[in-house]
């Protein structure tokens, strides 16, 4: 009885809700109680602190040292003072840098976990970890309980329904046919029998039909498994959203991105084709809607990943590519470098950009720490996904413009939106050495400023 019960409610308030696209509000009022709590929680820890004179937060290292920008060349003239050609002194600009680098370390700090300004009773992330009043305590512990023996469970069952739907509907519709006019049976519009009067209307409305089904199925899925995370999502600027026959670019944080996007719009999704559970759920996907895997040895080709993009938004019917140019998870805090592959084609391209609160579960993904069904569990785990997504205008390449330039425009315009910092390093830092081309980059502006030196009558 109890267990029908709870089958009920979960198909009232959760997934019928999910179908519909509608909200009773009930994640707004939860969050706005779990501010509170918070807020309370901090005045305690704060309190408990100064009465014992210590320390209570972390200083933040998550920002960059503010220095204003000087060139190459003005930093080595000032310890040598003057002209000539090679001086030992210059090394002490690079060594100067060097420290710099090692310091304020822009890059390995954009994979940590984002530093909270307060306790949102998930971790102590600061330096006060022993005990600090026994209400804190008991809070605590209740919070465990919550999370762990209602949410946790009741979750995990949503985002299976959500996932068990999406395979079983997906592998319903992509029955229908593929195309206006092409099916098994009638190859070609001028062999399509007399009762669809020649023109295939009878594959058109299949495939309309296909299409329309393959839209209200995605997103009712996405939404359940959305509602699995317990996600509240601010949009901002709909009517700039991705349009067919164009690419959507946005930053990367996590892999549930893809389900905060997909879960207010349709998109065909670009990956690597895998195997197993995740391969079977590909192939189901891509059976209702136009999808774009790869298999391993065609990722490194960048033609035939060209080709197939272009092909791809050449045809408006089908839906706007979903692609995440970073190639990697940032840790909510920086826009890093954008690969250039997706802004070579000849399209319009649909900036995303999307900020999340750290104060209710950390979103980002550490792939070399955690594997992926860890990184959900924590997800599950935590208090609340809540973030916001900002669709920007659409951007074209200008005249004269590369992809590179075209891409750090994107990139810029996303950061500066999302309240990110811009920055100009590759994500795959993360997992590989300084490419060689950085490093001849910089020799050949140190080259270019002794050139400019023995020409210059000044330093003669």
């Amino acid at each position: 009885m109890l267990f029908n019960a709870n089958c009920l409610a979960l198909l009232v308030f959760i997934i019928v809700p999910a179908i519909l696209g509608v909200s009773f509000g009930i994640r707004r009022i939860y969050m706005k109680t779990l501010l509170k709590i918070f807020e309370w929680a901090t005045l305690r820890m704060e309190r408990g602190a100064k009465e014992r004179n210590q320390q209570l937060y972390k200083p933040c290292s998550n920002g960059i040292i503010a220095k204003e920008p000087v060139s190459l060349e003005q930093e080595i003239q000032e310890p040598r003072g003057g002209g000539g050609e090679f001086d030992m002194s210059d090394i002490l600009y690079f060594c100067r840098r060097g420290v710099e680098s090692i310091v304020d370390d822009e890059v390995t700090k954009r994979f940590t976990a984002e530093e909270l300004e307060s306790w949102n009773l998930l971790t102590r992330s600061n330096y006060n970890l022993h005990h600090i009043s026994a209400r804190l305590t008991v809070l605590w512990g209740l919070g465990v309980l919550i999370r762990y023996g209602f949410l946790l469970p009741l979750r995990v069952t949503l985002a299976v329904t959500g996932v068990g739907l999406l395979v079983v509907l997906t592998s319903i519709v992509g029955w229908l046919p593929n195309s206006r006019y092409k099916n098994k049976l009638y190859p070609h519009p001028t062999s399509v029998p007399p009762q669809t009067n020649g023109d295939g209307s009878c594959f058109f409305f299949f495939f309309r039909m296909k299409k329309y089904l393959s839209e209200k199925v995605n997103l009712m899925c996405y939404r359940i498994c959305v509602r699995a995370l317990t996600a509240i999502i601010t949009y901002h600027d709909s009517d700039n959203k991705p349009k067919n026959g164009g690419i959507c670019v946005a930053n990367h944080t996590s892999p549930i991105d893809v389900l905060i996007l997909a879960s207010d719009g349709c998109y065909s999704m670009v990956g690597q084709a895998h195997g197993g559970l995740m391969g079977f759920i590909q192939k189901t996907l891509v059976k209702a809607c136009p999808h774009i895997w790869f298999e391993r040895s065609e990722v490194k080709d960048r033609h035939l990943v060209a080709k197939r993009l272009s092909d791809h938004v050449a045809d408006k019917t089908k839906l706007p590519i979903l692609i995440f140019p970073e190639g990697t998870c940032i840790n909510n805090t920086s826009v890093m470098m954008f690969k250039k592959g997706s802004f070579e084609i000849d399209c319009t391209i649909y900036p995303v950009a999307i900020k999340y609160d750290p104060r209710f579960g950390n979103a980002f993904w550490n792939s070399s720490k955690f594997r992926m069904v860890t990184y959900l569990l924590h997800m599950m785990s935590s208090w609340a996904v809540v973030c916001s997504v900002w669709y920007l205008p659409p951007m074209k390449r200008e005249e004269g413009e590369d992809a590179v330039q075209f891409a750090n425009r994107v990139k810029s315009a996303i950061a500066r939106k999302g309240g990110l910092v811009d920055l100009l390093w590759d994500g795959g830092l993360k997992r590989s050495k300084v490419k060689e081309v950085f490093k001849e980059e910089q020799q050949k502006l140190y080259s270019k400023v002794l050139v400019s030196r023995q020409e210059d009558p000044e330093h003669s």
